[in-house]
């Protein structure tokens, strides 16, 4: 049986839009280095509070599951926009290969800042959004920033930490680093399986596994060479975030180490009172896309609360 045309099934974009309240566009943005394809998703019939700009995690794209933290933070009167990462989606490049991640953030900042700075949102409160490795890059978009350019930064499983077991081995990335140009596309990394401690829900595991876009090969090399650069620069860096922030995270995350969410609890210059972690218990790694819809609705609900309440004071 073929996977429906939508995420939500057979309805028509425009019709499923309307009956959640929010109006959908696409277009795309022609950076220095790439077209990457941008979308939004802005409120019906209510002011604008804030806009608050999104990344996804690694294989995905916008234009599946990941609509559901877009589509939600719509509705709740935020004026949304995300971008397909280079290399996923209907973005310029190799599916699945980042090969600069600095290069991929300045790719999408480019659109997001244009955004943010525009006549019709520049004297709102503007906050970043990063989902997975999609945070990993929302962390070097805020850096590349100028320091007034952002409210606040919200994270939902970000990749600050790896698991040990998942860690790419040192002798592969050496030994692909000396072929560096020919390896560095190569999909031959070893594969996590995308169900292990990632999606609770089956049902949900299938339904992003239908994604005619997501990327299913195994990881290229310049990938997880770059996720561990950045991780690691990171772990070195959290004192520079000095902006509010919310993270989320399940406690039997099986691709990330909560610890790392922690390590930046801890080392952020952010005001105590403006720093949120939240770390649910039992959950996996794919927080609004992967858990049962009760766990679903309690993650939402703490990050409604947070936003709603921070742009009373930034």
């Amino acid at each position: 049986m073929p996977p429906p045309p939508f995420f939500w099934g057979e309805t028509p974009e425009d019709e499923y839009y309307k009956s959640q309240n929010v109006r959908n566009s696409k277009s795309y943005h022609q950076t220095p280095n790439a077209k990457i394809f941008t979308q939004s998703w802005l409120p019906l019939n209510q002011p604008i509070k804030a806009t608050v700009f999104m990344t996804h995690g690694y294989t995905q794209d916008t234009s599946w599951c990941f609509q559901e933290i877009c589509i939600a933070y719509a509705k709740w009167g935020y004026a949304v926009f995300a971008a397909d990462l280079i290399g996923h989606g209907r973005s310029d490049g190799l599916p699945g290969y980042i090969g600069n991640m600095d290069e991929a953030a300045a790719n999408s900042l480019s659109y997001f800042v244009g955004v943010r700075r525009s006549e019709e949102y520049r004297t709102l409160p503007a906050f970043l959004l990063g989902e997975s490795m999609g945070a990993l890059i929302t962390v070097l978009m805020y850096f590349q920033s100028d320091p007034d350019t952002w409210s606040g930064l919200i994270f939902l499983s970000p990749v600050f930490v790896i698991p040990k077991a998942i860690i790419p081995s040192k002798l592969h990335l050496m030994m692909y680093g000396l072929l560096y140009g020919l390896a560095d596309t190569w999909a031959v990394m070893p594969e996590y399986r995308m169900g292990v401690k990632v999606v609770r829900d089956i049902e949900k595991l299938k339904l992003l596994i239908a994604n005619p876009k997501r990327y299913a090969g195994k990881p290229r090399v310049g990938t997880m060479r770059e996720i561990m650069r950045v991780t690691n620069y990171l772990q070195k860096n959290f004192e520079k975030v000095k902006v509010p922030f919310f993270m989320a995270q399940g406690t039997l995350d099986g691709l990330v180490c909560h610890s790392g969410s922690e390590m930046l609890f801890e080392k952020a210059e952010t005001a105590k009172a403006y720093k949120c972690l939240k770390l649910y218990e039992g959950m996996y790694h794919s927080l609004i896309n992967g858990e049962p819809d009760e766990a679903v609705d309690l993650v939402l609900g703490d990050m409604k609360v947070w936003i709603d309440d921070i742009i009373q004071v930034v």
